[in-house]
């Protein structure tokens, strides 16, 4: 069954197990102790930490191993806002960061800080003169993505790092998705990372903090990891990922070429055989191995489900695949289509023909999700001098108001309205992307009794 979701997690990588597996034998006892069973798991910790240091491009010391890449950036952040508070309570993030830092930074701003939330192009990229300007005399601590998690959009570290050494903030990198692909551009403070992204076993991070940052752990203090990871390492899992991140680096060159080669076909063929369908994130400056595409007309669920029963396992990050109703933040911040998201992440050593295969089943599956929930399958008829609509879709979640907006645009005289009541999140986003495919006017978003009303002028 292929597996298309290593950007959640990746499959466990050979050499992770084999050092899994000794380790388990040789590093079980407790490495702060003297005795030769303590010095031996102490000797493992330390080849761990260089090999880790090494990849990441920091000195051993500067490294430490945490429960998690969502500890690693919750402890990076609290540590260095603690370390800087002299100096202000301001925080600075793009608006398409893992949800570990928007946490942080919600947590942050209801403690009595303040931050402030750089907004992206339609790539997902933030503009480094913005991010510049958002770096204010009291920002204790900027935060930027090495490359986005759901749409593989690479940052601008080396350009954003090189303002925030200008302005004298420290920046932190949360590289949990490209560091198995290569380092991160120098000029970083700090750096978070997720060993089970690489192949690693899950419940390893990483938290690097350069030297002359200041820093100041959070919570009560600890004996191991410099005081800034409480608790026992676990020391098989540690010598575990850091094997494994050697190995995936090894080749990972090569295995980029490759993998980028599939992406490319995916994104080509993708446009090509599924009509009404929008390829999202840069197609240059991107993660090797990641592509995501929004379908319309298309409930995500039900599309990840029928892609499952047909052996492939995809995520998304649709609202219809949420208990929330609320459409991803990076899709929303990048102004993109949400409804009917599929985000494929390739392993390494995923074959080419499972991707042909994947490319063969996709177009069939969007189509009967589509006949399913009654999509429209033709064009739409002549214009007629009707007056302006509306369509009460309250109650209904995404994308049946998109379904129904699209049945009824072409009802209306050119230059006339439709309006389109809904009470779905996920419409504030659709509609608009929706008119743009489409080459139609949206006018804005007005109050409504219940939900929001949404108006689009037709042109053509």
């Amino acid at each position: 069954m292929p597996y298309f979701d290593a950007a959640s997690a990746a499959p466990l990588h050979p050499v992770a197990r084999q050092a899994l597996l000794a380790a388990l034998d040789e590093g079980w006892a407790d490495p702060a102790r003297l005795y030769r069973e303590g010095r031996r798991a102490r000797l493992l910790l330390d080849a761990a930490r260089e090999a880790a240091a090494e990849a990441v491009g920091c000195r051993p010391d500067e490294l430490v191993f945490t429960s998690s890449g969502t500890t690693a950036v919750h402890a990076g952040i609290a540590g260095a806002l603690s370390g800087r508070r002299r100096v202000g309570r301001h925080l600075a993030h793009s608006a398409v960061e893992h949800s570990s830092v928007l946490h942080s930074a919600a947590a942050h701003e209801a403690a009595g800080g303040s931050r402030t939330e750089v907004l992206v192009d339609r790539f997902g990229a933030v503009d480094p003169a913005a991010f510049g300007e958002a770096l204010r005399a009291d920002t204790a601590l900027a935060c930027l993505q090495s490359a986005n998690h759901e749409v593989g959009t690479e940052q601008p570290v080396a350009e954003v790092a090189a303002l925030c050494a200008e302005a004298g903030v420290p920046l932190l990198v949360d590289a949990a998705q490209s560091l198995g692909w290569g380092p991160v551009p120098a000029g970083w403070s700090l750096l978070t990372a997720s060993a089970h992204k690489w192949g690693g076993p899950a419940g390893v991070g990483l938290l690097a903090v350069r030297k002359g940052t200041r820093f100041s752990p959070q919570g009560p203090a600890g004996e191991r990891e410099s005081g800034r990871a409480p608790g026992f390492e676990n020391l098989p899992a540690i010598v575990a990922a850091a094997a494994s991140l050697r190995a995936v680096r090894d080749g990972a060159a090569a295995e980029a070429v490759r993998l980028r080669a599939l992406v490319d076909r995916i994104r080509g063929v993708v446009a090509e055989r599924v009509p009404d369908v929008e390829v999202v994130g840069d197609p240059v400056r991107r993660l090797p191995h990641l592509v995501t595409f929004s379908c319309l007309y298309v409930d995500g669920e039900t599309l990840l489900h029928e892609l499952d029963r047909r052996e492939f396992s995809v995520s998304s990050g649709s609202s219809c695949t949420s208990s929330t109703l609320t459409p991803s933040h990076v899709l929303k911040a990048m102004g993109v289509l949400s409804e009917g998201n599929v985000r494929v992440s390739l392993p390494p050593g995923t074959a080419g023909t499972d991707v042909d295969r994947f490319l063969e089943v996709l177009p069939k599956v969007v189509a009967d999700v589509r006949e399913r929930l009654g999509a429209p399958v033709t064009a739409p008829p002549s214009p007629a001098p009707a007056a302006s609509l509306v369509v009460d879709a309250l109650g209904r979640r995404c994308p049946i108001p998109v379904i129904e907006l699209a049945k009824v645009i072409g009802e209306v005289a050119v230059g006339a309205t439709v309006t389109v009541l809904a009470d779905d999140e996920a419409a504030r986003l659709d509609i608009p992307a929706w008119c743009e495919m489409r080459g139609q006017e949206y006018v804005g978003e007005e109050p409504a009794d219940r939900g929001s009303a949404y108006v689009v002028r037709r042109l053509s």
